[in-house]
């Protein structure tokens, strides 16, 4: 058995050196969802440390604002957590790639944002827009425990702008409002009986075969939004029942996610599926509303013109959605590669971090791709 190389003492973060060095830093401090303080007090101390900014904490969400009295105001925003260790921590470099837990999903992003904050505080970057940044909690787990969420509900002016970015991983590409997501239990039941006597009951196993089939036959419906192409998505993601080897079940639970397009609102996606398995009790346990593009806006085509090459859809769901329940036009664009999140071998290019703080810093700037 190996053991893994000691983690570096996490030391203040330095800001002045490039974003890839950034990455690295933020990515040898442990953050699993729920274990956010140590990078939070660090990040905050980073950012307090950056003249011209006012810099505010609650919990473990720390964000920071620029008042220049600009007519827009763009907000940064990235969650700090990560999905639980797989032995890859410390950090490493490989040729043209950094590895390590969270260095794709989303500690890449998170580091861009900051490089922008110190450009911007060091009096290197004059942007043309009133900048705030966003640095949250448990956006890997739970919706309940959220950063974001929670400051979304209870202190919205915080997320107030006329454009947000999140960082999220996406190769470098600009991808436009997101899925919503849906997960709901389809029940059947049935009679239960010994299994030596099965024609005395009913199999509620059996029973959900029709669901499995509806299922199976489903035909994705692949839809335009803002002029972005969705495609629909609607599986079987658990199945559960059985009471013992010798009786015959009387319960089997299909869990089953919807990731729907942003024409639909959550009540038009429980309406679709109540319809779609009608005859068998439905139970949404869980939602999420999807989030329109909405790259119309001038702050948003200069930055789709920042970032150049076609904007898509965003396949999966993202913290745009808070942002635009809110009203705020809002978009994925990071140097991660979404792919590779979650994976025990998860890394991002060098190359990716430099471009992507080269696109924010441009935009920021007010100038457009070259």
């Amino acid at each position: 058995m190996t053991t893994a190389p000691p983690l570096p003492h996490p030391g203040p973060l330095q800001l002045d050196g490039t974003a890839a060095e950034l990455t690295a830093a933020l990515v040898d401090v442990p953050s699993v969802s729920g274990d956010e303080a140590q990078l939070t007090d660090l990040i905050e101390q980073a950012l307090t440390g950056l003249p011209g900014l006012s810099v505010w904490r609650r919990g473990n969400v720390v964000g920071a604002r620029t008042e220049l009295g600009r007519s827009q105001r763009v907000v940064l925003a990235g969650h700090l957590d990560t999905v639980p260790l797989a032995g890859n921590l410390p950090s490493r470099v490989e040729g043209t790639r950094l590895y390590g837990c969270g260095s794709s999903d989303m500690k890449a992003g998170d580091a861009v944002a900051l490089r922008a904050a110190y450009e911007i505080g060091a009096g290197r970057l004059n942007p043309f827009v009133d900048v705030s940044w966003l640095f949250y909690d448990c956006e890997e787990i739970d919706a309940s425990r959220n950063g974001l969420n929670a400051l979304a509900q209870q202190h919205p002016e915080e997320l107030q702008g006329d454009l947000a970015i999140l960082l999220e991983p996406t190769n470098g590409a600009l991808e436009g409002g997101c899925q919503g997501t849906m997960r709901a239990l389809i029940r059947t039941s049935g009679v239960r009986a010994h299994s030596a006597r099965s024609w005395l009951g009913r199999n509620a196993i059996h029973a959900a075969a029709p669901v499995l089939t509806r299922l199976a036959e489903h035909e994705p419906r692949v839809i335009d939004v803002d002029g972005l192409s969705f495609r629909e998505g609607l599986n079987a993601v658990a199945i559960s029942g059985g009471v013992a080897g010798n009786i015959i079940p009387d319960e089997c639970v299909v869990t089953v996610n919807f990731r729907f397009a942003p024409d639909r609102s959550e009540a038009d996606a429980a309406a679709y599926l109540e319809d779609l398995f009608a005859g068998w009790p439905v139970e949404v346990v869980d939602s999420a509303p999807a989030a329109r593009p909405r790259l119309n806006g001038a702050l948003a085509q200069s930055f789709a013109r920042a970032v150049g090459g076609e904007a898509t859809a965003k396949f999966g769901w993202t913290d745009v959605s808070r942002f635009s329940a809110l009203g705020i036009p809002a978009v994925n664009f990071g140097p991660g590669d979404p792919g590779l999140a979650h994976k025990p071998e998860e890394h991002v290019e060098l190359a990716k971090i430099a471009d992507a703080e080269a696109v924010l810093l441009r935009f920021l700037a007010g100038a457009q791709a070259p």
